[in-house]
This record gives C-alpha cells, sequence and structure tokens, in this order.
C-alpha cells in the first residue's frame, strides 16, 4: 500500500443532514402573493375587480415606451427608459407587448437588475457588448419553416408536430425563439407572415394529420393559443381530437403566466372543459404546457388558472422555461422557481431549454458546459418525476439533454451531436444518422484562444448587432 493511500483520511458519516447546511434551504422564503399593483402611478385607482379582468389586461398591455412610462411614472429611471428606447431602434427583434400582470412582477426598486425585465424589456446595456449576436445565428434557428409539409405545421420528430396557429402571443419576450414570424415588425427585423387565409390553413393542417398515421402527438402553439379565441380554438381541437392516430395534444401558452385571467374567463374553461372530456372519452392525454422563467412569475393568480385547468381534467400543466442569463440561471434561481410551480401552483416543472442562436441574444445564452453544471447543481432537491431537465435545441436535430452531446471542443466552444432520426429535410440524405452537428457556445465564455481563434476565422459584428463570419481566401 502506497503512503499516500495510507495516509488518507476515512470519511465517517455523522448520522444527521441539517437543512441549514445545505447549499439550498427548504422551505423558500419567498411569499405567494399577488404584489400590489397601485404601487405604480398608472395603476393607483385600479380595482380588484379591473385587475382580475381579461378585457382590462389586454386593453391595458404596455405596447410602446411611452405607456411604460405612464404606467410606472419616477419608478422607471430615466436612464433605464433611455436605455429601453436605443434598444428597441437598433437591437431588439420583438417589439413591446408586456402585460400589466406581467409588469406587476418586476421589482420597481430595482427594475435595472430585475429578472422579469430583463427579458420582457431588454436595454442596450443589457446585451453583450462585443458578441450581440454569435457568427452563426439566424432569425429561424431551428429551421422551423424548412420543416412545414404544410404552412405553420412543424414536422420534425418522426410522431410529433407543433402547429402553430397564429402569429401573435398576448406578451412578447425578448428571447423569442419564433422572432422570424411572431410578433410585430421591429427596426431590425421585417417579419415573415402566413400567407395562406388562416381558416384554410388551419384544414390542411389537420388534412395533413389525417393522411399522416405516423404522428400520435401535436403541440398546439404558435404564437400562443391565448390569442386564439376560444370559438375557434375549441373546434379545431376538437377535430385533432376525432383523428384516430392522435393520442397527444398539448396546448401551450405563456399566456398562463402573462394575463392567466384569460383562463379564467367562463367561457373559456368552459371550452377547454368540453375538450377535457371528449379528451378523456377518446382515451387522449390532453395536457397544458406554459413558459415561466423565474419564481416572481407564480403568483396566487396563476396558480388559480393552473389549478382550474387540472379540475376541469386537463392531465399535467407543465413548465418549459428557457435558460437566461441574468434571470434563471443559477441553482438557487432554478430551484426557487421549480418549488414555487409544484407547490403553489401545481405546475410541473418539465424542460429548461437553451436560448436559441437568434440574433443579439447572445447575453441571455449560457454555454453548453454551464447547463451540464445547472443540470448537476439541482439535482436531489426536487421530486425526481419534478426535476426539469436542461435541453439544448439543437438546428436540424430537436431536443437533446445538454449531457447528451457526442464530442465538446470546449476551447472554441462548438459542441457535436447527433440524430436517431430524419426529417423531411434529410430524406435523402445517407449521412443524417452519421453526421455531427455542431452547436455554439457564446464566444464571450470561451478562454482567450479559442476568442481568438474565432476572431482569425474572421468573425465580424455587423453594425446592426448581428454577426457573420467573413469568407477568407
Amino acid at each position: 500500500m502506497s503512503v499516500t493511500k495510507a495516509l488518507r483520511p476515512v470519511w465517517k458519516p455523522t448520522g444527521k443532514v441539517h437543512a441549514g447546511d445545505q447549499p439550498f434551504t427548504y422551505p423558500l422564503e419567498r411569499q405567494f402573493v399577488e404584489p400590489d399593483w397601485r404601487r405604480y402611478p398608472g395603476w393607483k385607482d385600479v380595482t380588484r375587480e379591473q385587475w382580475e379582468s381579461a378585457l382590462w389586461q389586454r386593453q391595458n398591455t404596455v405596447k410602446n415606451l411611452k405607456e411604460l412610462t405612464t404606467v410606472m411614472g419616477a419608478l422607471l429611471p430615466a436612464d433605464l427608459a433611455g436605455d429601453i428606447a436605443k434598444d428597441m431602434a437598433e437591437r431588439a427583434t420583438m417589439s413591446m407587448l408586456v402585460p400589466p400582470q406581467m409588469i406587476n412582477t418586476m421589482n420597481d426598486k430595482d427594475l435595472w437588475a430585475d429578472p422579469v425585465r430583463h427579458y420582457m424589456l431588454p436595454a442596450f446595456d443589457d446585451r453583450h457588448p462585443g458578441w450581440p449576436s454569435h457568427p452563426h445565428s439566424s432569425r429561424d434557428s431551428l429551421h422551423e419553416s424548412e420543416m412545414w409539409p404544410v404552412e405553420g405545421l412543424t414536422h420534425r420528430y418522426p410522431t410529433k408536430v407543433l402547429a402553430e396557429l397564429v402569429s401573435t402571443c398576448p406578451q412578447y419576450c425578448g428571447h423569442c425563439t419564433r422572432m422570424d414570424l411572431v410578433g410585430n415588425d421591429v427596426p431590425q427585423i421585417t417579419k415573415l407572415r402566413f400567407q395562406i387565409p388562416q381558416k384554410d390553413r388551419w384544414e390542411q393542417i389537420l388534412d395533413y394529420l389525417r393522411r399522416t398515421p405516423a404522428v400520435r402527438d401535436v403541440v398546439v402553439s404558435g404564437g400562443d393559443i391565448a390569442n386564439v379565441p376560444i370559438q375557434m380554438l375549441e373546434p379545431f381541437v376538437s377535430a385533432l381530437l376525432d383523428i384516430q392516430n392522435i393520442r397527444d395534444i398539448r396546448l401551450a401558452a405563456k399566456g398562463l403566466i402573462g394575463i392567466p385571467q384569460h383562463f379564467l374567463q367562463d367561457e373559456v374553461v368552459r371550452g377547454l372543459e368540453r375538450l377535457a372530456l371528449k379528451a378523456r372519452e377518446r382515451g387522449v392525454s390532453l395536457a397544458f404546457h406554459t413558459h415561466a422563467n423565474h419564481a416572481s412569475q407564480v403568483t396566487p393568480l396563476v396558480g388559480r388558472a393552473a389549478r382550474k385547468l387540472l379540475e376541469i381534467g386537463f392531465r399535467d400543466v407543465r413548465n418549459q422555461g428557457v435558460l437566461l442569463r441574468g434571470v434563471n440561471t443559477s441553482p438557487k434561481e432554478l430551484l426557487d422557481l421549480c418549488f414555487m410551480l409544484l407547490d403553489h401552483a401545481a405546475i410541473m416543472p418539465y424542460y429548461f431549454y437553451m436560448c436559441d442562436m437568434i440574433p443579439n441574444a447572445e447575453h441571455w445564452r449560457l454555454a453548453v458546459f454551464e447547463a451540464q453544471q445547472l443540470q448537476h447543481d439541482i439535482m436531489g432537491y426536487l421530486p425526481g418525476f419534478a426535476t426539469p431537465r436542461m435541453v439544448c435545441d439543437v438546428p436540424f436535430v430537436g431536443k437533446r439533454w445538454v449531457h447528451q452531446l457526442k464530442d465538446y471542443d470546449r476551447e472554441k466552444g462548438i459542441s457535436y451531436w447527433t440524430k436517431n432520426y430524419r426529417t423531411g429535410i434529410e430524406a435523402q440524405d445517407p449521412e443524417a444518422l452519421t453526421r455531427g452537428y455542431e452547436y455554439y457556445d457564446p464566444i464571450y465564455t470561451l478562454p482567450e484562444a479559442g476568442q481568438d481563434w474565432w476572431r482569425a476565422q474572421g468573425a465580424t459584428v455587423h453594425q446592426n448587432g448581428t454577426a457573420a463570419l467573413k469568407v477568407i481566401s
């Protein structure tokens, strides 16, 4: 036996674990309350009845800086207002659209640092000064429109599809992965538009699914289904339930977080309840997916809306968040959010996606190794069935747990991933299942040698904040 091994201290259990000794402690200190909206000057006379009205929320959604200033008054720092205006003119890929419910979850004592403000009301100085965009960023970073068999239906996985019913939402998030299609034009981006009339387009989606028995799972999204009137949403989903091969339907709406009042309206509840009953009769799993990124967004109104969905027969309400630097990328921030969802809203933590490689999003994005560390650090606190998986949505590949990479060049920040199925794009590609597909870490997270390598490739940043690779002959 070596001397080193012989002298190694032996760990002995103490027999008791103290909650205060842990890196994260439970119960949470955070309160489950609806913040008082009357602290904002523009809403000082708003009644509870008004606040809980979906119509009032929509009518008073903030659409520009003037309206934001009217609501916040002196609580909005002048330098932040100016920086938001600069960002809207030079960097933003989404127009401003923030419901009162969402603004009310912001910390008005420090709006510069507030995590919800950080991604709902981006400021120019939030963006990375050297690399606002990755050289390989793109407007449709997941190439979803290339996988449309009919307009608005992404058939990316063998048995699953995404139906984009509308291209609008009740709120616009700065990091939106569908910024190419969703929302209004901004100075940097002229948005694409659906070309086929909505009624015809929806019928084409249904017709494709009737003709494609391999599909069993449909995500109904957009945009956001909170922007689809229940009189239109109900017959579309009911038609899905009539297709024999469909076994799973997921309705997706960040609106459950941004405007929960919508899902508490009697007419909406009755329509969704009829769908849940029909799903049960057919033996179809009907679930609801939403998108909360920070614990402050889980309020009693969100809890009421989520529990109402469960009461009327939805199988689950699940959360698919996005990992955003400055919002939720510490273990404490993630665990706070997950426990708030579980304990107070009966919402199941499900996925946390890495932010996609859209233009001007580098300051939000994590490197793969950072997401892997987060997955490690949250393990063991939540029930196994409620421990969310950190997911990298690899272009041309799809969702992969962050530890599923095939190879990883940490210096250059390039990870390599493989896939086990073909999309319509690679139907005739013999190397589709053996090729390594690349994903890129933010360049500023790389060691200096890696950053120098990217510069040597001719990586440049355009004046509008997007990045590109110059061709070097």
